[in-house]
């Protein structure tokens, strides 16, 4: 039974998984999330963590640790998507009466250019960043949430803060 745990880690035994699973799982995604570009998003990254972790896995459990993983990254998008929205209407509107109008339009401008940049971030960086800076939370609770290391917080914050710090540079 030992060699069955570790078969998913042979690149044939994750194809046939892949094949029998890949339309059950982006039906599932397309049916949690409602748009097509995204489901596929969700299945390919829910994929990936299973070959990332595929030594871990039990292979009698890897269809429930797919679906488990799909939901959960789902959830983790609609819970930045709130995050967003949050922050947006949080934005106190200011008194536009004594800006000029080529201020207004190059403050929307870097604005929109500030959340290109932080879409730009991978979904773990921007995880980890909108939590620090939005919610005002400390790595150590970060890391608690998230279930990795403070390390790993502070490795992700750190390439979150230097990608950012580049394209902001560059408006």
């Amino acid at each position: 039974m030992p060699e069955k745990k570790n078969s998913l880690c042979e690149e044939s035994y994750f194809s046939d998984f892949y094949i029998k699973n890949i339309q059950s799982a982006t039906n599932f995604a397309y049916y949690k999330s409602g748009d097509s570009e995204a489901a596929l998003d969700l299945v390919q990254e829910a994929f990936a963590k299973i070959w990332e972790n595929c030594s871990q896995i039990d292979f009698t459990k890897v269809k429930t640790y797919l679906f488990t993983s799909i939901n959960n990254l789902f959830l983790n998008s609609v819970k930045h998507q709130k995050v967003v929205l949050a922050f947006a209407k949080d934005t106190p509107p200011q008194d536009k009466t004594n800006q000029s109008p080529e201020y207004l339009l190059e403050e929307e401008e870097f604005k929109i250019k500030l959340q290109n940049a932080i879409a730009s971030l991978s979904q773990a960086q921007r995880e980890v960043f909108l939590m620090n800076r939005i919610d005002g939370k400390k790595y150590r609770e970060i890391a608690k949430i998230l279930g990795i290391s403070q390390k790993a917080v502070e490795k992700r914050m750190s390439a979150a803060l230097k990608i950012l710090k580049e394209q902001i540079e560059n408006i």
